[in-house]
């Protein structure tokens, strides 16, 4: 593991027990769970699954801000961010509370770290909790989805071909809506 590999583990390590200390431990999903538990698949960013922060919004923000990590604004079909960065903490906390999405991605801008904050979507947060596997990657703690739960998600992500009669959506979606009616800015 590199340096700049381990430093990134401590930057998501303490994102991770920030949120814990919150009362929304978040699960990892996606492919960085796959990497942890041994995939050879090769991702960079952290997707974690937590409750919605509700009264909490703006802790959470405080969390990622504090930490040089901002709102981003817009990403495209791919998943990487293409549209400045939500400077702003509170004018953060609106959008989140304004568009309600079901997602949000978080990015620095320094190291190209990317946190995607999935909330209670598409498995609750409680349900992924009661299976995750507690494990110790370099000094960090962090909860891992469990290998069933990855599975059930990757079929869930499983990208289907667009067409006109089934839009894709974007992890700013909310629930029920097309990623056109709902991206930042």
């Amino acid at each position: 593991m590199t340096q700049e590999t381990s430093g990134t583990i401590d930057e998501v390590g303490a994102v991770s027990e920030a949120l814990s200390d919150l009362g929304l431990t978040p699960v990892l999903v996606g492919g960085m769970a796959l990497v942890i538990l041994g995939s050879r698949r090769v991702t960079h960013d952290f997707d974690f699954v937590i409750a919605r922060p509700d009264d909490r919004l703006n802790e959470v923000i405080a969390v990622f801000y504090d930490r040089g990590l901002e709102l981003a604004s817009r990403v495209n079909d791919a998943g990487d961010v293409v549209a400045t960065m939500i400077d702003n903490r509170r004018v953060a906390a609106s959008r989140l509370r304004i568009d309600a999405p079901v997602s949000a991605y978080f990015f620095n801008p320094a190291t190209r770290l990317r946190v995607d904050l999935l909330f209670d979507f598409p498995i609750p947060a409680a349900e992924l909790m009661k299976t995750a596997t507690t494990m110790k990657v370099r000094s960090q703690v962090l909860r891992v989805a469990s290998e069933e739960h990855l599975l059930r998600l990757k079929r869930i992500a499983r990208p289907r071909a667009p067409s006109r009669e089934t839009p894709r959506t974007s992890p700013f979606s909310k629930r029920g809506e097309h990623a056109a009616d709902s991206c930042y800015l």
